[in-house]
């Protein structure tokens, strides 16, 4: 389906791969900015240490009474969130808190309550987790360096790699500012962000490829003219893919519930810029990467 034809937006001239790049670095100083203004990112138990409960009540469970409850004994930093039904609730309490004595009330505040799961995660496998979670994202960009490198060219992959990681850089910038709670739902929304962008950005190369058979650019500005023309020629694809994937986020957004808030929001931003990414990043990067190689 094409709903776009012969369109000839100049989406990568010199003036515009400036502007985009400028606003991407801003995205991302921003959310540097308030990283370190903020102590970091809100890291989930996974990462920290803690435990979760689950429990299901006879009744129905008003989440705000039960937060101010569990303030007065001293768990005011805990997390409470909806599971499934209005009678079952998951409660986070960070590393340091006596979960024993959170049982107790409990079991003394509201009768015929259950106890369906209980998770504990301690200090030193919060510490594992956030290494091997750095070191697989860094090993899935190494081997996406090597297969866009073999597909394509080098000059291919640096553009990609960089896309990846300006939307790796602002999806987590987007946690910083808002403080949304990292957890590993939220990293396993980064890799399929990074999978989402890397699709989107092959596709746009292989049409760029394509014209570069056809039209074998002899100039600087042919070459930008070409990388131009095969964007447009993609861009019905482009936009399908990336408002119909949004639709379905938008919606798991809305209606997911707290479970599911944090990791539809790191979709949601990681859409969104791989979408921008794959035109206003990885091909001006080609073009730059293409223009140094000549000039050399």
């Amino acid at each position: 389906m094409q709903f776009l034809v012969d369109t000839n937006y100049k989406f990568v001239t010199k003036n515009r791969r400036r502007i985009g790049f400028a606003f991407s670095i801003i995205l991302i100083i921003i959310g540097i900015v308030f990283y370190f203004l903020n102590g970091g990112l809100n890291l989930g138990i996974d990462f920290k240490g803690g435990a979760t409960f689950q429990y299901k009540f006879e009744q129905k469970v008003d989440v705000n009474k039960l937060r101010d409850n569990l303030k007065e004994v001293g768990f005011d930093r805990a997390i409470i969130q909806k599971f499934g039904s209005d009678k079952e609730v998951l409660i986070k309490v960070e590393q340091g808190k006596d979960s024993t004595e959170l049982k107790n009330y409990l079991e003394k505040q509201y009768a015929g309550i259950e106890l369906r799961r209980e998770e504990k995660v301690g200090p030193s496998i919060g510490k594992d987790l956030k290494r091997n979670s750095f070191w697989a994202v860094i090993i899935a960009l190494g081997g996406i360096l090597i297969y866009v490198s073999w597909r394509f060219e080098f000059k291919y992959s640096v553009g990609a790699i960089l896309a990846l990681v300006h939307d790796v850089l602002i999806t987590l910038g987007a946690f910083a500012i808002f403080q949304f709670e990292f957890d590993r739902t939220v990293l396993a929304a980064i890799l399929m962000v990074i999978g989402y962008s890397l699709n989107d950005t092959i596709v746009v190369f292989d049409r760029i490829r394509e014209y570069m058979r056809v039209e074998r650019p002899r100039s600087d500005k042919h070459y930008e003219e070409t990388v131009n023309k095969a964007i447009n020629s993609s861009l019905s694809r482009t936009i399908i893919t990336s408002v119909t994937t949004l639709l379905v986020i938008v919606v798991l957004y809305i209606a997911g519930g707290q479970i599911l808030h944090n990791f539809s929001f790191a979709l949601l931003v990681g859409i969104l810029v791989g979408t921008y990414s794959s035109i206003f990043i990885s091909s001006p990067v080609l073009i730059e990467a293409h223009l140094k190689v000549s000039n050399d």
